[in-house]
């Protein structure tokens, strides 16, 4: 008989969660709540008897000094309650571990069908309370009703005796599992079904497939095996093969190109190949530290001449639009799976994140399906999760916030490896599926949900994009899991293994498969969380922990042993083989027969019309007058959202757990400040270091998308060599969240313009690359970066994300003790600009304060910078530079403030010679590429500059002794403040958050 138990903190002892909930309640609805407790609710669907219910909730789940817990209502003394637990079918991770602790306590499996189902019940105490806004709290920030259910009990109805009752959330599908088949006799019946499968196949992909399944030699061989008429399994894995997430069809599609004022035409054929794989494999022939690149789950780069590193970035944007929380926990721990999926499997050793979403106090009319606030708390929190509850550091991120994003934020997720370059005598970056292996599961088990995760993430987010695509992660899984596999690993059981992500089963069987050849896969076997899936729904599930592993038939005792000891489900489910034919059986029928030949054939590449208008025909240079209060605009631009302390979110991340983190996310003893990249120290018994960086200016797109896409480049690389990596070796992982670039009249009217400006950016990336030589080692597209939102009447408006570029790039340093760090070392240092600082305000972030564009986006030019890109590398490797910082977003008096905060130490800088005939306002703000801030001893000055002869290197002043900031130019002063004036406007904004 099921029992539940609730367990609560001690009445003495404050409730952290509560007092959250009630400043969220305060900040978010301006409800003033006296009190807030929760209570932790367990549902134990067990059969146990009183004694053993006892034991373990005093033994397991109770501590005696801080916890009251019982088998009875412990709620008293409130006015509202609410109960908030999950739908059935959606991951109860903290329910699983419970139920694993229970099954640990008393040494004895628990009988199939047993579990626990936590839910959280929250009382409220507050006198002005209504039934309206304790709704309004509970839908709006207590539960997403994507995945969640909540019931409200107010004092009155509330039974002391019952409490919430007992609630089992069990998935019973009352469906008997079956093949189906469709008898599509034209396009436009397959395109019918596609709407209504959501299938999001193309139109120009209907005939093709029409045309597979009709070829008699195809019809003969499918007759051999009991098909006749295409199935939903077939259909299902072709949908999700051919999906713009998976196949990449608009990066390997055909842009025509028109400029619009010059009347210039060129086709781009395949941008991937063009702007990424050609310009990759030409640099990666002369950087013999590439190891492997553009064919496996990520990158692979020599770090020393017995490791090398992992690397990839991804984004996870359509299911963190829906529900936040699971969508960014899903995408870090599914990007740590990645390193885990590449060459024979890597060990996980950081983590980084990029957020955009709207912006946090946003109070327009629009309604997106979760306030931008809510949004990004839930983000927040499902990296925290995913990261923290794995063991893995977080070493760096990046937040950015535009009402571009209402429409669909972005997710940006980034994992790096540490991998073997040897493995019981076989290279460690290489695999392969051979005929004959034994297909294996490792992990999670198969639920619905995750069902038509690729195919949603390929539309445009509406109010009908299903929800089944939205899934929990479970980082003690995947925990379990990547231990086990690195010791299989070790052990030489493993010669293929990749994630078991976008696409599920389909995709990473279906993909591994055309490696071997072929393969025959069983249905029935695959371990599900609950029985009524239908066959297509095992096939495309993407529910997360799992790893899909070729195993030779002789080591198959050993893998499963070694999967049991590290308590991980490891199940055979198929074998590879060399048939040239994907053979899925259910129930020992055949219900998928397709050639693996045919997904390489026959579909014609995706069109596109692309019509570039230049920003001069578009845009205008605002005229200002110099601002008189300069003190005043220093003080706004600190402020600002994309400016000013974001260090909530930073705490709320371990950097720390493995202990190799060398350069921190934040710097400086007086203030903690963003540094410049990451370093980590993957060897204790070695000094060489791994740099990780991190860019994005998506401001820079509305004007020209070539140099947005140029200088986030270029500020990634610059923050590498800010903190000592070496331009010898630079890699980059692009990541490209774009808006539709399919026109519409209707729907899309500026699709035309979206493609052309996704065209100036893949060529501004192969440009880059090839000047800088960065041979990029993984990357993504995330396509459809757009919202249907409702206004204040219901009607419906499209909001199209900015083109962003999520550009990491990382660097080894030779030697650690040579790294460097953005803050003023000693009053007295001499303070230098290198760099020229150029008319270059549109786009930035004083123009959009004052309400403007503007036209004059900042430029890169390689050539000119790689000159004195080099002198850098070389100063940092002589240790002439005291500290180094790039100079980014906000331009040159940002910059100079931040780094002044992190040392506690003021300076006094004259300006006059930066930007001479530029007005005051150009000279501080101006936020020019190619730029850095330096300070050296002055007795190492002469060395430097001589070192930069011919080169841009402006003295500015010096170091001070006291904590006074002042900017001096032409003879005037400027700003003239304490630090402490800085401190407190920088920290303000989200100082609360803490």
């Amino acid at each position: 008989m099921a029992v539940r138990l609730e367990i609560g903190w001690h009445p003495d002892l404050a409730d952290a969660e509560g007092e959250s909930v009630r400043r969220q309640a305060r900040e978010y609805f301006d409800l003033d709540l006296t009190a807030v407790r929760v209570l932790r609710v367990l549902m134990l669907d067990v059969d146990l008897d009183q004694a053993a219910l006892e034991a373990i909730r005093t033994d397991i789940f109770t501590h005696p000094t801080t916890q009251i817990s019982g088998f009875h209502p412990l709620a008293r003394d409130f006015h509202w309650a609410i109960w908030v637990g999950f739908k059935p079918g959606v991951r109860d991770t903290a329910g699983a571990v419970a139920r694993d602790a229970i099954e640990a306590y008393r040494g004895q499996q628990l009988p199939p069908g047993a579990a626990v189902y936590t839910s959280k019940l929250f009382l409220l105490t507050g006198a002005h309370l209504t039934e309206a806004n304790v709704a309004k709290l509970a839908r709006e920030l207590l539960a997403n009703d994507m995945i969640q259910e909540f019931r409200i009990f107010s004092h009155q109805t509330w039974d002391p005796n019952t409490g919430v009752g007992i609630i089992l959330p069990r998935v019973e599908l009352a469906h008997t599992p079956a093949v189906e088949a469709f008898e599509i006799a034209s396009p436009e019946v397959l395109k019918e079904l596609s709407r209504r499968r959501h299938l999001a196949l193309r139109d120009a992909d209907l005939p093709v497939i029409l045309n597979y399944f009709q070829r008699p030699e195809v019809q003969g061989r499918r007759a051999a095996v009991g098909l006749s008429a295409p199935t939903d399994v077939e259909l299902e894995y072709l949908a999700q093969a051919r999906s713009d997430h998976c196949n990449h069809n608009t990066f390997r599609g055909r842009f025509h190109y028109r400029d619009g004022a010059t009347g210039e035409t060129f086709t781009l054929d395949n941008p991937f190949k063009v702007c990424i794989e050609a310009p990759t494999r030409e640099i990666a022939r002369d950087k013999p530290w590439v190891v492997s690149v553009l064919w496996d789950n990520a990158g692979v780069g020599r770090f020393d001449d017995e490791f090398s590193y992992v690397i990839k970035g991804e984004t996870h944007n359509s299911p963190s639009n829906l529900e936040a929380y699971g969508g960014s926990l899903t995408g870090i721990v599914g990007v740590y799976r990645d390193p885990l999926g590449t060459g024979k499997g890597a060990r996980l050793i950081g983590g980084m994140y990029g957020f955009c979403v709207g912006p946090r106090d946003y109070a327009g009319p629009l309604t997106p399906r979760l306030h931008p606030r809510r949004l990004l708390d839930g983000v927040i929190e499902g990296v925290k999760d995913g990261g923290n509850k794995s063991g893995v550091p977080t070493v760096g991120g990046a937040l950015y916030f535009d009402p571009s994003y209402l429409g669909k934020c972005l997710v940006f997720v980034a994992a790096a490896g540490f991998l073997p370059r040897e493995i019981r005598g076989e290279p460690g970056a290489e695999k392969a599926a051979r005929p004959g292996d034994l297909i294996v599961t490792c992990g999670g088990r198969v639920g619905q949900d995750g069902i038509h995760g690729v195919t949603a993430s390929s539309e445009v987010s509406s109010p009908g994009t299903p929800a089944g695509h939205v899934q929990i992660g479970d980082p003690y899984t995947q925990k379990n899991m990547h231990d086990f596999l690195l010791e299989a690993r070790d052990q030489g059981l493993i010669t293929f293994i990749t994630d078991c992500g976008g696409g599920g089963l389909s995709s990473a069987v279906g993909e591994s498969a055309r490696m071997a050849g072929g393969c025959e896969v069983w249905l029935e076997a695959v371990p599900l969380k609950y029985q009524g899936l239908d066959p297509w729904e095992i096939w495309v599930s993407e529910s997360q922990e799992r790893m899909v592993v070729a195993v030779s038939p002789e080591h198959e005792a050993s893998f499963k042993d070694l999967a049991r000891k590290h308590a991980v489900e490891a199940t055979v489910i198929g074998r590879y083989t060399d048939t040239g034919v994907l053979d899925v059986k259910y129930q020992g029928r055949t219900a998928a027969f397709m050639d693996l030949s045919f997904l390489e054939e026959g579909f014609p590449p995706w069109e596109f019309d692309a019509r570039w208008l230049p920003p001069e025909k578009r845009l205008t240079e605002p005229v200002l007058s110099d601002p008189g209060d300069h003190l005043g605009a220093l003080l706004a631009m600190l402020d600002r959202p994309n400016i000013c302390s974001r260090e909530w979110i930073t705490r709320q991340y371990d950097h720390e757990v493995q202990g190799a983190s060398v350069l921190k996310p934040l710097v400086g003893e007086a203030a903690p400040v963003p540094g410049d990249a990451a370093v980590l120290r993957p060897r204790p018994d070695s000094h060489r270091g791994l740099a990780l960086s991190l860019a994005l200016n998506p401001a820079y797109s509305p004007i020209d998308t070539y140099h947005m896409t140029a200088v986030t480049i270029d500020e990634a690389v610059r923050r590498l060599l800010a903190v000592g990596g070496r331009l010898s070796h630079l890699g980059g992982v692009d990541n490209f969240c774009w808006p539709s670039v399919e026109y519409d009249p209707q729907r899309n009217p500026d699709g035309k313009f979206k493609a052309a400006q996704l065209v100036r950016s893949c060529l501004a990336l192969k440009d880059m690359c090839r000047a800088y030589g960065i041979p990029l080692l993984s990357g993504k597209d995330s396509m459809y970066v757009d919202g249907l939102l409702p206004g204040a009447f219901g009607e419906m408006h499209r909001v199209s994300g900015l083109p962003t570029l999520f550009f990491t790039a990382v660097s080894v340093l030779t030697d650690l003790r040579q790294a460097m760090s953005l803050t003023w070392k000693r009053p007295g240092d001499l303070i230098y600009l290198v760099g020229d600082t150029r008319p270059e305000l549109g786009g930035s972030e004083f123009y959009e304060m004052l309400g403007y564009v503007g036209l004059s986006v900042p430029q890169v030019n390689p050539d000119a910078f790689l000159a004195y890109y080099r002198l850098i590398e070389q100063a940092g490797q002589s240790e002439l530079l005291a500290s180094c910082h790039g100079v980014y977003r906000g331009g040159l008096a940002v910059h100079l403030a931040l780094a002044s905060l992190a040392a506690g130490l003021g300076l006094e800088v004259d300006l006059t010679r930066v930007a001479p005939d530029l007005p005051d306002y150009a000279a501080l703000y101006s936020e020019s590429a190619g730029r850095f801030l330096v300070s050296v001893d002055p007795a190492h000055a002469a060395r430097l500059e001589d070192l930069f002869a011919g080169q841009p290197l402006c003295r500015l002043g010096r170091v001070g002794g006291d904590p006074t900031f002042k900017l001096t130019r032409h003879g005037r002063t400027l700003v003239e403040t304490p630090l402490a004036t800085l401190r407190t406007v920088w920290e303000s904004r989200f100082g609360g958050l803490i």
